[in-house]
């Protein structure tokens, strides 16, 4: 499967992004992870301890961030238009993770269409130093994380969706995200020729 991977700047996925993982800025993981922590603390009191608005809302502020983390990403990697949904999702998968989350990751469990797989989490330093009570079981913590995806696909024209199907927080033996394929948007210019 090497051979079908994109190129990432004339490098295989995994090389690509251990380079944009070594050329980025870091910040303390700790200091990130508490940070993110007091994100959805503060979350969970505006929506007053409602689990499924406060889903929705980290899912919508992933989005946001990912429409804009997608330019960053593909500036700093150089990365080629990729040939269809598997490439697309390698590279999410060993690129952007690892180079924003420093994370490894693995896509595994791929339909018949190619349209929908998982993307197999090494880690996930969100969820460090991370207990949920009883009261917020329901609680996709990490929901921000689907959002980024699902808003960084869509400025390149790929609507998904995802979401954990697997989440240590809720009792799984690890992370694992869920992306499908909905639709490839066509592409809209600004200005008619």
């Amino acid at each position: 499967m090497a051979s079908r991977s994109s190129r990432v700047g004339g490098r295989n996925p995994e090389q690509a992004g251990q380079a944009a993982w070594l050329a980025t800025e870091k910040v303390n993981a700790e200091l990130f992870t508490l940070t993110y922590g007091a994100i959805v603390r503060q979350v969970l009191h505006d929506y007053e301890d409602c689990v499924e608005e406060v889903n929705k809302k980290l899912d919508s502020m992933g989005h946001n961030i990912g429409c804009r983390l997608v330019e960053d990403f593909l500036a700093k990697t150089n990365t080629q238009r990729c040939g269809d949904f598997r490439d697309t999702a390698e590279v999410v998968a060993k690129v952007a993770l690892r180079m924003f989350l420093g994370i490894s990751a693995s896509v595994t469990g791929w339909n018949a269409e190619g349209t929908a797989c998982v993307v197999v989490l090494e880690t996930n330093p969100l969820a460090e130093f991370v207990e949920l009570p009883e009261q917020y079981r329901a609680l996709s913590y990490c929901q921000m994380l689907c959002g980024v995806i699902r808003g960084a696909l869509e400025m390149v024209n790929m609507r998904v969706e995802c979401d954990f199907s697997k989440d240590t927080l809720r009792g799984d033996d690890g992370f694992e995200l869920r992306l499908k394929l909905l639709e490839v948007m066509p592409e809209v210019y600004p200005f008619d020729d």
